[in-house]
């Protein structure tokens, strides 16, 4: 490059080697150097490396790759707010990742405020040997009460818009926790009937609810 046009671009004459070299060729904390210096691809270049790696990690984090996919639009976001106040003397990598990771615990976080999440977690063990739906808990904090208190009567509502022999089969084992067995004999129908009713209450419920705690 013409001393012109690198005095003309503010390029120092250490940063002006980093304009000749190849992108593929820079280190993560020398891209970050060539983008202030105005470097075109500089930037794109960095994104470009840990974009999967940190759709991946994130994702592993949270559980959910698209959700994961903004995560990092995110983090790049806040690289660029910043970048000018990082230390080259730091590995960049080391600084991306503590970005996603922090993400990540906000997104967390975040979802556990969701009487969605409440009720995934409530529901997680429908399974033979599931407690009932429990909804009170003495180590919780007062708007967690509050919260599970809300989605009680959300699912009491909800179990309500049943037909008659699903509401009756679902209210004995979900919210009342009894055995298939027990179930048989308070409906008078076999165990087979039991668990057919119960596993087609199961996904109506599921239906019905899901888009009240969007």
């Amino acid at each position: 490059m013409p001393e012109t046009s690198r005095q003309q671009n503010n390029i120092s004459p250490a940063n002006a080697e980093l304009h000749r070299r190849d992108l593929d060729e820079l280190s993560d904390e020398e891209l970050v150097t060539a983008h202030l210096s105005g470097r075109t691809g500089a930037f794109q270049k960095l994104f470009d490396r840990y974009k999967d790696r940190l759709v991946h990690f994130i994702t592993r984090k949270t559980g959910d790759s698209d959700r994961a996919q903004d995560l990092v639009q995110e983090a790049f976001i806040r690289v660029t707010r910043h970048l000018h106040r990082f230390d080259t003397s730091k590995k960049f990598s080391t600084w991306v990742y503590t970005i996603a990771r922090n993400l990540s615990k906000n997104e967390l976080r975040n979802r556990s405020r969701s009487p969605l999440v409440l009720f995934q977690k409530l529901t997680s063990n429908w399974d033979d040997d599931h407690r009932p739906l429990q909804f009170e808990d003495l180590s919780m904090q007062p708007d967690d009460l509050y919260r599970k208190r809300f989605l009680q009567r959300l699912v009491e509502d909800t179990v309500e818009e049943l037909p008659e022999h699903h509401r009756l089969v679902f209210r004995l084992r979900e919210l009342e926790g009894k055995s298939y067995e027990e179930i048989s004999e308070i409906t008078g129908v076999n165990l087979g009937t039991v668990k057919s009713r119960l596993h087609r209450a199961r996904n109506s419920f599921a239906q019905r609810i899901e888009h009240l705690l969007n």
